[in-house]
């Protein structure tokens, strides 16, 4: 029977993974992430299905090469998390989930939006501590009459920008490969005009090394209004974290908010009780209602997590039918 040693498995998945398996793979689900400390665990496998921070580097990929294992797949849009040499090096197959429900990320992306913008973070954390008088920094405008701008349109920027759309917003998008769906929903401008223009800037490009790292930078935010905010759903890589937080603390925009964390690998997983050790992120969580962190959850929801492990499911399929799959990543 095909082996299968999942990683990054909550308590609440186990049951989707179970339920999905169609195919009837032998699963053996680990609630960590991959690192150093436990591939161990990945002994007498046929197959490793990752999670983004799971370490899938050369060390890793090395021992899995040992091992006998040749498919390292992911259950993830993004990859960067794989060494695609060491995997050639290797003669593995990668795959990867190009896919999941749109919804699960744009609707949060919309939901962290609006809490900055109409100020509900600030509003609920008052009244939780006993003040229900109206402060003057709970004033707003609406949503129906503002602009939001997403830069990246793809499925996720789009369905946001189809959301917004359906309240009324005016929606501007910059993306230099626009599809037709996005263009019922957006007006397409450069990233300039985007930035100049938006209440609310919405962020969904992807990451790509070496190429858009810390995309959000101290001249990006320079472009904003002051009374804009920001939302990163994406990457953590895209942003200059520390170029946020002076923006935050010199009003050169009103706020941020983002469901991906600076050195994300290091943080995710932990509950630091109030103590946090990274520093780029307790500056940010002081910061807060000005900016607002989840904890990676933009996928987090029933109707993704079935899109990914059905999808992994017949990638592993496909690849023991055929040598490989739809949804191969070509390596380097």
């Amino acid at each position: 029977m095909f082996k299968i040693v999942a990683y990054g498995v909550r308590e609440n998945e186990v049951d989707y993974f179970k339920k999905l398996n169609k195919y009837n793979y032998e699963l053996q689900l680990e609630s960590d992430m991959l690192t150093h400390d436990n591939v161990e665990t990945a002994k007498g496998a046929d197959a490793v299905l990752l999670r983004a921070n799971c370490v899938g580097d050369a060390t890793n990929l090395a021992k899995f090469n040992e091992w006998g294992i040749k498919y390292v797949f992911t259950r993830t849009v993004g990859y960067n998390h794989i060494d695609l040499k060491a995997a050639k090096k290797y003669d593995m197959k990668v795959a990867r989930v190009p896919a999941y429900s749109p919804y699960a990320v744009a609707e949060l992306a919309m939901t962290l939006g609006m809490m900055l913008f109409r100020h509900t973070a600030l509003a609920t954390t008052l009244t939780n501590k006993g003040n229900f008088s109206v402060s003057t920094a709970t004033f707003s405008g609406e949503v129906h009459s503002s602009t939001v701008g997403i830069i990246g349109t793809g499925r996720i920027g789009a369905t946001e920008a189809q959301l917004y759309h359906g309240m009324g917003t005016n929606v501007l998008g910059y993306d230099p490969y626009p599809s037709d769906f996005a263009k019922q929903y957006v007006k397409f401008v450069s990233q300039d005009e985007l930035l100049a223009r938006s209440d609310i800037v919405s962020i969904h490009v992807p990451y790509f090394p070496g190429q858009n790292d810390n995309l959000i930078d101290e001249a990006f935010l320079g472009k904003m209004k002051n009374n804009a905010v920001l939302v990163n759903t994406a990457r953590s890589q895209l942003a200059d974290y520390p170029a946020v937080i002076k923006a935050i603390k010199d009003g050169q925009i009103a706020g941020f908010a983002s469901d991906v964390l600076p050195d994300e690998a290091e943080v995710l997983g932990h509950n630091y009780n109030g103590n946090i050790t990274n520093d780029l992120t307790r500056q940010l969580t002081e910061l807060y209602p000005k900016v607002l962190l989840t904890p990676h959850i933009g996928s987090y929801t029933s109707p993704a997590l079935t899109d990914m492990i059905n999808v992994s499911y017949e990638n592993f399929h496909q690849v023991l039918e055929t040598g490989h799959t739809d949804n191969d990543v070509k390596l380097d």
